[in-house]
């Protein structure tokens, strides 16, 4: 089996579907037309591949308009507190006590999120690989004191009665890790627990996907056979 060579792109806004939520009504992306869906899924990739870009609009407390990005001035003490150019320009920052500073550039923005994305992947590699590595390690010594720490994970996992489901936040990350691994992994014998069931969940998600795609698409084609129909009359 050919081993996939695109990268396990991670991101906050897709860990759980209030996060999702909150980014497209921040943004107001709504998908109830096919022009919107469009542009509401560019956007969402755009802020998937670019994790340091700004998720939502800054306004400008000043003259309340929308200030682009790389432009307008933030302050470096004030949780939500940004200005546009013009505003700061008319001098309009003398009322506010602390110091404004510059958004940083396009350019700049740019550059961080290549240094970002570069760092998630590492990370999320090491991460694969030390569940792989815990999952085959028989050493009640390992060398490694992440190897132990997994393990630990494995062992509450056995054992714990709230579950992910009910809570638990130390289930919710091994199951994170667990899933990230069934994405990727593509040994018919892995020996990372519940690896198997994971595939065959993600096996049945896709069908199910491509089914309800056969489904609208037959629909919509039975639709313009109707309307053909309807003319032609």
């Amino acid at each position: 089996m050919n081993k996939d060579k695109d990268e396990i792109i991670e991101s906050e806004f897709f860990d759980t579907r209030q996060a999702f939520l909150s980014l497209c009504q921040g943004n107001h992306y709504q998908f109830d037309t096919l022009r919107r869906a469009k542009h509401s899924s560019m956007m969402i990739l755009y802020h998937l591949h670019h994790p340091t870009a700004p998720a939502f609009v800054s306004t400008c407390n000043v003259c309340h308009h929308d200030i682009e990005t790389g432009q307008g001035w933030r302050c470096e003490s004030c949780i939500d507190f940004d200005m546009c150019n013009a505003c700061y320009q008319n001098n309009d920052s003398s009322g506010h006590p602390h110091k404004l500073i510059a958004h940083p550039s396009i350019a700049e923005y740019n550059a961080q999120n290549q240094e970002a994305r570069q760092r998630r992947v590492l990370q999320l590699q090491m991460m694969l690989d030390l569940l792989a590595h815990a999952s085959l390690c028989c050493s009640p010594q390992c060398q490694y004191t992440n190897c132990r720490r997994v393990k630990g994970l494995f062992r509450h996992g056995r054992q714990c009665k709230t579950r992910a489901s009910g809570g638990c936040s130390l289930c919710k990350k091994m199951w994170y890790l667990l899933q990230l691994h069934g994405r990727a992994c593509k040994e018919s014998e892995c020996r990372v627990p519940h690896c198997k069931d994971l595939k065959e969940h993600n096996q049945r998600l896709q069908q199910q996907m491509e089914s309800r795609r056969r489904a609208a698409v037959m629909e919509r084609m039975r639709q313009c056979a109707a309307e053909t129909c309807l003319k032609m009359s």
